[in-house]
């Protein structure tokens, strides 16, 4: 099947250097990366966000290759990330036009699905929707820290098969039994042709995030969760059995000071609304200090079970007991019957072609959770008082133009 589509694409002449491309100033990626700022990847109101979500849907692409993760169990790269050697978690790097460049990650789970409750989180499948769904609940909730996402339908012969120029990636794609084209990832072990994903006989269904600016003009910085879980099958982390730990995670910088500690909060406000409990690192641009925004990037092991509640995500906002005033009033309004959090998300999702993202009980564990917060902070406050609870960043002055990335073409 390879070689036939290796015959093709020398006939089609794919094979020949590719005219140079000019980057256009008002390429919807281009002003995306030109938007972020210290209150976020977007402003509130933004029209290059929007046309760039219809870009990721509608643009032709013009390449696939693995990620940086699937190149580093192949020992093709040296990467810093966590990886899973595993081929459940397969994710590809799809460009397109005016330098653009997106992650796709395939269908693994049918939304009606739950994620069994044996399965530990390490091991939990990553679903498209729950990066899609992720997205519009961080715009919802007015952080603005998760990469613009949408759905989309990729044909795998045309659009990764036939424009890759990776031979790896042409290796592993099959024709099923059942007539449909396959592809599986590439890694040590747990890697065949039972974990592929398959397009029907073509088309897949997956999410596109919108990839962030180069590390060489935004250089990023990747650390560890203070509530990071344990990645072994019986062990325990610090924060898990002692009440008291925010004590100490006060006591050390960056968290002793600033707003980082607030950002943790809203962090595991996010996860436990989407019941994400692999947050084991977090990333920040190094342009706008200690005091920036933290990024919520890999959602997708988030909306695996709308039937429990994982209280324990929860952690930094019960044993420190603080939250931002601005994240309080928003999750108090989204609480009220006429903002209700499903209500809102199921309309915001309507956007997205692959719609329904989310299944009904998936959006009405979001009101249940929100009503846990809500709860968590009144017993704060019953125990330590509003004023030390809440904290007012209302007054925050608006954010300088230098404060803006700054990118060259």
């Amino acid at each position: 099947f390879s070689r036939r589509h290796k015959l093709y694409r020398e006939e089609l002449n794919l094979t020949s250097p590719a005219a140079p491309l000019l980057l256009r100033p008002e390429a919807s990626w281009l002003q995306f990366h030109l938007g972020i700022s210290r209150d976020g990847l977007y402003p509130r109101s933004s029209p290059a966000v929007n046309r760039l979500l219809r870009d990721m849907q509608d643009f032709t692409t013009i390449s696939a290759d693995y990620s940086q993760d699937e190149k580093a169990l192949l020992g093709a790269c040296d990467c810093s990330q966590i990886v899973k050697p595993s081929g459940v978690h397969l994710k590809l790097v799809l460009r397109f036009q005016d330098f653009g460049k997106a992650m796709f990650k395939p269908m693994r789970q049918k939304r009606e699905e739950e994620t069994p409750e044996d399965f530990f989180y390490f091991v939990d499948f990553q679903r498209h929707n729950a990066e899609i769904a992720a997205f519009h609940l961080d715009r919802i909730l007015d952080f603005r820290r998760v990469p613009p996402t949408v759905g989309r339908l990729i044909n795998v012969t045309k659009e990764i098969l036939e424009v890759t120029k990776n031979e790896i990636l042409q290796s592993v794609f099959f024709v099923s039994p059942a007539s449909n084209v396959c592809f599986f990832a590439k890694c040590p072990y747990m890697c065949k042709t039972e974990y592929a994903v398959c397009g029907n006989p073509h088309l897949l269904e997956g999410s596109l995030s919108a990839f962030l600016p180069s590390l060489n003009l935004a250089p990023r910085l990747s650390i560890p969760n203070p509530w990071i879980r344990s990645y072994s099958f019986d062990g325990k982390e610090e924060w898990e059995v002692n009440p008291l730990y925010c004590n100490t995670v006060r006591e050390i910088y960056p968290y002793s000071s600033g707003n980082r500690l607030l950002n943790i909060v809203d962090m595991a406000i996010f996860d436990f609304l989407i019941g994400n409990m692999d947050r084991h690192h977090y990333e920040m641009f190094t342009k706008f200090g200690d005091d920036g925004f933290l990024l919520h990037l890999d959602n997708a092991r988030g909306f695996g079970r709308h039937s429990h509640d994982e209280t324990s995500i929860l952690a930094p906002l019960s044993q420190c007991c603080i939250i931002k005033k601005t994240t309080l009033l928003r999750l108090q309004l989204l609480a009220e019957p006429e903002y209700r959090l499903s209500d809102v998300m199921r309309e915001s999702l309507l956007q997205d072609r692959l719609a329904p993202v989310l299944t009904e009980p998936h959006l009405l564990a979001l009101d249940r959770r929100l009503q846990l917060i809500l709860k968590a902070v009144r017993k704060c406050i019953d125990t330590y008082g509003e004023a030390k609870v809440v904290a007012n960043d209302t007054t925050q002055p608006e954010a300088p133009a230098s404060d803006r990335v700054k990118l060259t073409t």
